[in-house]
């Protein structure tokens, strides 16, 4: 049976690059620790790092053996937290990842409103794509975030907060800023992202179930590639985001909505498998009402509330 040992000097050990640096970090012996990866490896039946005079590192299942237990010895580190935490003042450090497409200054914000109103937490910020940030949540990497979905993926918990619909961004001189119907999106030069993409799915289950194929020019995975094509008269952008305020510039027309509507459900997801912090339900529970107050006093278009069950 494997051993909370066994995976922390694995673990060190792919970190430090070598059994000797890892050794004098972890304060091991270093036969005592190549006897416990030898253990490990003879256990599992596999050969978890390829050694050379360079140093080590992980093979194709050392490396699946290092996310998986990496995230175990982090969780087992929290244990003590989330014992704690039912009673007492919110406390300890959250990591929170929030995704790139919604509102630029969101982030910042939000940090700034988490230190005010709860002090003794730590909030850690990431900012990436909903692809990346719901990786990062399975592997628990972060405790939340707040991702746009397209279908909900069982392995989370989650708080749906609204559907936000789709709109066609283009430059102001080819904008007629009215809607745009599906028929007459599907003939224009599009900059779109690449698959596998939530908005690209859902796009591209709206064009099939009308029988279009769309005319895609060119395919763009960052918004501000994709902005910066819109703007050099590449394309249009389908993004879920009917308010460029956060956007600088005055070259973009105002955003078209997309009839028949085509909508993203954005939420708050968390690992399914391990419970909450107190610290990081306080932090959900305050970002669920920042962000509905932030949407509400920016009257962000295309939002569809979803009222809580």
């Amino acid at each position: 049976m494997m051993q909370y040992r066994q995976l922390h000097y694995f673990v060190s050990v792919v970190e430090a690059g070598s059994f000797s640096r890892a050794a004098s970090t972890i304060h091991v012996a270093q036969p005592a620790l190549s006897q416990q990866i030898a253990q490990l490896e003879e256990q599992l039946g596999v050969s978890l790092l390829l050694r050379s005079a360079r140093g080590v590192r992980p093979t194709a299942a050392g490396e699946i053996l290092y996310r998986e237990a990496s995230s175990i010895l982090r969780r087992l580190q929290q244990l003590p937290g989330i014992v704690r935490s039912g009673t007492g003042p919110a406390k300890g450090i959250v990591r929170l990842g929030m995704s790139s497409t919604l509102l630029a200054t969101a982030p910042m914000a939000f940090m700034e409103q988490c230190k005010v109103f709860l002090p003794d937490v730590v909030l850690r910020m990431a900012v990436s794509d909903s692809p990346t940030i719901g990786r990062r949540v399975s592997e628990h990497e972060l405790d939340l975030g707040l991702v746009l979905e397209d279908e909900f993926a069982p392995t989370f918990a989650r708080t749906p907060l609204f559907k936000q619909r789709l709109f066609l961004i283009r430059h102001r001189t080819a904008s007629k800023g009215k809607a745009i119907q599906l028929g007459d999106l599907a003939s224009l030069p599009l900059v779109l992202p690449s698959s596998p993409n939530i908005t690209r799915t859902a796009l591209d289950r709206a064009f099939a179930a009308a029988k279009l194929s769309p005319t895609v020019v060119m395919e763009a995975d960052v918004v501000a590639n994709t902005i910066a094509a819109v703007r050099a008269g590449v394309g249009g952008a389908v993004l879920p985001k009917g308010d460029l305020s956060d956007i600088s510039g005055d070259d973009l027309g105002r955003p078209e909505a997309i009839e028949p509507p085509v909508y993203l459900t954005c939420s708050v997801i968390s690992s399914g498998n391990f419970p909450l912090t107190h610290a990081a339900e306080a932090v959900r529970d305050l970002f669920t009402g920042f962000i509905e107050i932030t949407l509400q006093q920016t009257q962000a278009p295309g939002v569809e509330w979803i009222a809580p069950a």
